[in-house]
């Protein structure tokens, strides 16, 4: 359906986010039961025909890991992995306590093709914080997918920040250093659409 809709337009990639399993010590998750599930997913995506893997929203570095070899082990399309950041803290930890230094070199060892942020609990100048202590750590391309800040509830409503506010935000992402920018949990096409304005305006005026 994907492939479909872009035609000869973009690219389609293939998502594979976090099990919501925890590994061991911290639960009764294994490592090599992981990498049989994401080989499984890796390979129905492959045979589906994407034209690379996208690995996002991690909390833990070492299941991000078993996604990524898993991936390898399938095919040699593109690799993107992105983790997901608590806090701009102490270099910038996940849910688990992984380093943004600590996961931008493993992963960039065990061969992804970009790492970078998305999801989170961090707003888009957040993750530009994290983006700026990637780039100090790999020369690949650096990824970031802010949501759309947090979401606030008015009645039965769930609300996020206005597409405006989300590309002004944003845009600190591209001048931290990312080259694939996109959005995640609230973003619209209104706010990628106003988001890709602004970097084209970044690049004239540079």
């Amino acid at each position: 359906m994907a492939r479909n809709a872009v035609g000869n337009e973009g690219y389609v990639l293939g998502d594979i986010g976090p099990t919501g399993g925890m590994l061991e010590p911290y639960g009764t998750v294994k490592e090599e039961d992981l990498y049989k599930t994401f080989k499984e997913q890796a390979s129905i995506l492959s045979n589906a025909g994407v034209d690379g893997f996208i690995v996002e929203t991690m909390f833990d570095l070492r299941e991000a890991l078993c996604a990524l070899r898993a991936c390898r082990n399938i095919s040699e399309i593109p690799v993107i992995v992105s983790m997901s950041f608590q806090t701009t803290k102490n270099g910038g930890r996940t849910m688990m306590g992984n380093s943004a230094e600590e996961c931008a070199k493993k992963l960039t060892e065990e061969g992804a093709d970009a790492v970078g942020a998305n999801c989170g609990d961090l707003s888009p100048k957040d993750i530009a914080e994290v983006v700026s202590i990637i780039k100090n750590f790999t020369n690949l391309p650096i990824v970031a997918q802010p949501n759309a800040g947090k979401p606030k509830v008015e009645g039965e409503r769930v609300l996020y920040m206005e597409p405006e506010l989300y590309a002004t935000e944003t845009l600190e992402c591209y001048k931290a250093g990312a080259k694939i920018i996109g959005g995640c949990c609230g973003t619209t096409p209104e706010h990628i659409r106003i988001l890709s304005e602004l970097i084209e305006k970044e690049d004239v005026n540079r």
